[in-house]
């Protein structure tokens, strides 16, 4: 008899503080996907829920800011992460780096990681190669397949994605996210 196993669990962190970003429509747009595949999805949104910045003191509880600890177990509960950033001068943007910095490895290690990264103009890696570098530190599994949206204004029309080949590539890194989160669980049978 085959024992029920739990869905997997998706957390997205959106690396900006701008209402109608880039980097939360395809944020969302993942997650849609992530639950087209029968995944609980949830954000935290770091535009609604202040963070202090990383003091870099690990007894510190930052209990003055709950959005920490909410934060914390978000991440603790989850099976995979979905960050979404801009690129910023050439690399991740400071309010995600600092979200990172405020986890620690008993929050990180073993989580499969997807990241995507958006930029006004030509499309580059910078900001995916800082996130691999950071989570890889932090004992995350990233998965393979990354997504760099460049000349993102005109990426989206009315929010939407319209560029079918983008369209494609979001299909298969959700698909991947998925897979491997799947694999690294040990469970390749589980319920999605």
């Amino acid at each position: 008899m085959k024992v029920a196993t739990p869905r997997l669990r998706a957390l997205g962190l959106g690396g900006s503080l701008r209402r109608g970003s880039f980097s939360h429509l395809a944020l969302h747009h993942v997650l849609g996907l992530l639950r087209a595949q029968g995944c609980e999805t949830s954000v935290f949104d770091l535009r609604d829920r202040p963070l202090p910045f990383c003091n870099g003191d690990k007894t510190d509880p930052r209990s003055d800011y709950p959005a920490v600890a909410e934060l914390r177990q978000l991440v603790r509960e989850s099976h995979a992460l979905v960050l979404a950033t801009p690129e910023y001068h050439g690399s991740v943007s400071g309010v995600l780096k600092n979200a990172l910095d405020l986890l620690d490895f008993e929050h990180l290690e073993g989580k499969v990681v997807g990241a995507i990264s958006v930029l006004g103009g030509q499309t580059n890696s910078n900001a995916l190669n800082d996130l691999r570098t950071i989570l890889r530190w932090c004992h995350a599994w990233v998965i393979p397949e990354q997504i760099a949206v460049g000349r993102v204004r005109t990426a989206f029309v009315e929010g939407r994605l319209s560029d079918p080949d983008l369209l494609q590539r979001f299909e298969v890194f959700a698909r991947s996210l998925v897979r491997n989160t799947r694999r690294l669980k040990g469970d390749d049978e589980a319920e999605v």
